[in-house]
């Protein structure tokens, strides 16, 4: 195996020209689902970045925040295959899998291909399944294929899972598994509209003859082609120690300067957090319009990569310490360079 001996150059001035027009299907693409998703700029950005960084998503609310409808808008808002599932207490594997069915006629197995060959798939309330029905997904999520039987199966390009979920602390839901959470790039925590937002979705919806229509306005050959120039972001030696230092700091924080959270921590970001948040970055700059990635970009997508990864302790549940508190003050505490 030779070593990449590419090096880490800056983008040509005429590259940030190109990046900023790549990306203008980005803004008609919020308008569309505005159409249907008032307020919400958070979430629909985060949807985006998942789209361009092939990562999947993870939507925490309580019921009610159009967490399903906006998931269900961004795909009518795609040219791409969409499929639901609906996590309940007695689902099986095998229903979001898929199945070999014999044929007494014939003598031989079939296989039947369950909803996750799709390229967007709606987990939704996937918290409400028990844990070996959210560990289905670990295969197609991590190496985006599915194995049924003895037979191997890839699943179709893109392939994201964009699920969501209740509060733990609410009636008849499980917590995913800790290498389940490792699967989503994002974790996204959604809390209620304002006033002014709140007035505008009543005054779009108060009316049952309501029917929201969006357009098809972005293809895969778009997506495909934005992804490729999200890999060409540069992102600087500087601040990939940058971002290193940040997840390491979720494991160690007392090497930072941040000893007084070494008690709240069970278990830091893993390497793919790293790997993940420098991805994530790029994505955002790219939605910016700019060929390179700052440090705000870095700062702006960590709490989304790397709160569903640290792990806090007794000690932190005790005293109402959150994973969000803490990587709050790891971005705080580690120098920006």
């Amino acid at each position: 195996m030779t070593k990449d001996t590419n090096k880490n150059i800056p983008p040509p001035p005429e590259e940030q020209e190109r990046i900023k027009n790549e990306a203008s299907w980005i803004n008609l693409l919020r308008q569309e689902i505005s159409r249907v998703i008032i307020g919400q700029r958070y979430l629909v950005d985060r949807l985006i970045v998942g789209l361009l960084a092939n990562g999947h998503i993870l939507l925490e609310g309580v019921p009610g925040l159009a967490k399903t409808l906006a998931v269900k808008t961004l795909s009518q808002c795609l040219r791409a295959d969409f499929k639901r599932i609906q996590f309940t207490p007695d689902l099986l594997p095998a229903d979001v899998l898929g199945t070999l069915i014999y044929s007494p006629n014939k003598g031989v197995f079939s296989t039947k291909k369950g909803p996750i060959f799709t390229n967007l798939l709606l987990a939704d309330e996937i918290n409400r399944a028990p844990a070996k029905v959210q560990s289905a997904l670990l295969e197609g999520m991590q190496e985006r294929q599915v194995t049924i039987g003895d037979e191997t199966f890839p699943l179709p390009v893109p392939f994201l899972v964009l699920a969501t979920e209740n509060p733990i602390d609410q009636e008849g839901t499980y917590p995913l598994p800790e290498a389940q959470m490792d699967r989503f790039m994002l974790k996204l925590v959604l809390d209620y509209p304002d006033r002014e937002e709140e007035l505008e979705i009543l005054n779009s919806n108060a009316n049952l003859s309501v029917q929201h229509q969006v357009s098809q306005v972005v293809d895969s050959d778009i997506i495909f082609k934005s992804r490729t120039l999200v890999d060409r972001i540069y992102l600087d030696d500087k601040l990939k120690s940058y971002l290193v230092d940040v997840v390491l700091a979720t494991r160690k924080p007392g090497k930072y300067g941040a000893e007084e959270l070494d008690a709240f921590i069970r278990y830091g970001a893993s390497p793919r957090a790293t790997i993940n948040l420098a991805i994530a970055s790029k994505a955002f700059a790219f939605m910016q319009g700019r060929s390179f990635v700052t440090p705000q970009d870095i700062k702006d997508v960590g709490m989304d990569v790397l709160r569903h990864r640290v792990i806090i302790s007794y000690e932190a549940e005790a005293e109402e310490v959150t994973s969000d508190d803490i990587i709050k003050k790891i971005f705080e505490t580690v120098p920006v360079p």
